[in-house]
């Protein structure tokens, strides 16, 4: 008795050689939807896996499994969903505005508002000198106490320290109260990330969601 023709299965990410005798259910691995070309990036649509490199993109396993097929599939075709036009306001300038800001509050520049001008406070009658209590615990990435400063404890400041943008009060002000991105910040071939947490977006929207990576001191100072 002959030995069966072996053929070639048409999924997309397969291209095992197999045989009708021999094709149980999940013995193929393939991808279900097409590939995203975009800016050097390759991308499959259905698992959302991606590499700049094209030979480590071709060798990304399939994400669904079933039988091997000669029938070339239809791939469901990735839809592309066009991103809403932000609407571009008029010049705002007063403080409430800054303050509003997502960008401005993570010391970001801001197009919308010019470069972020650090306004200073007048010195309250009733300021004190406050100096951040050192900390026993482990030695540990993350910001040192902010430098010793003239301030008002219950006077509301905005956190310029990066991811984070929360109001506080001073005396409320401890070594874990932040979370924030010690940075820096990388954009390069329009994808944007932290260099901190190695993690990288395409969209500034998902960029500014990346969730903080360090914990440390509120600072009302732009962090250089």
């Amino acid at each position: 008795m002959e030995n069966a023709a072996k053929l070639r299965c048409q999924r997309i990410g397969c291209d095992a050689m197999f045989t009708e005798d021999d094709n149980p259910e999940g013995s193929c691995r393939f991808h279900d939807a097409g590939p995203i070309f975009h800016d050097g990036m390759k991308e499959w649509s259905c698992c959302k896996k991606r590499s700049h490199d094209f030979s480590l993109f071709l060798e990304i396993p399939g994400c669904k499994t079933g039988k091997h097929t000669t029938e070339k599939p239809v791939l469901a075709k990735a839809v592309t969903t066009s991103k809403k036009p932000i609407p571009t306001p008029g010049p705002a300038t007063d403080a409430s505005s800054k303050e509003a800001c997502p960008r401005c509050r993570q010391g970001f520049f801001c197009s919308e508002h010019g470069s972020q001008a650090r306004e200073v406070n007048p010195k309250p009658s009733n300021a004190v000198s406050v100096t951040p209590a050192e900390s026993n615990t482990d030695v540990q990435e993350g910001l040192s106490a902010p430098t010793k400063k003239i301030v008002d404890i219950n006077q509301p400041q905005t956190c310029r320290n990066k991811g984070c943008g929360q109001t506080f009060k001073e005396k409320d002000n401890h070594d874990t109260a932040c979370d924030y991105h010690p940075g820096p910040a990388v954009f390069h071939d329009r994808m944007r990330g932290w260099k901190c947490c190695d993690i990288h977006v395409k969209e500034f929207d998902e960029f500014m969601s990346i969730p903080p990576c360090t914990k440390g001191w509120h600072n009302a100072d732009p962090v250089s």
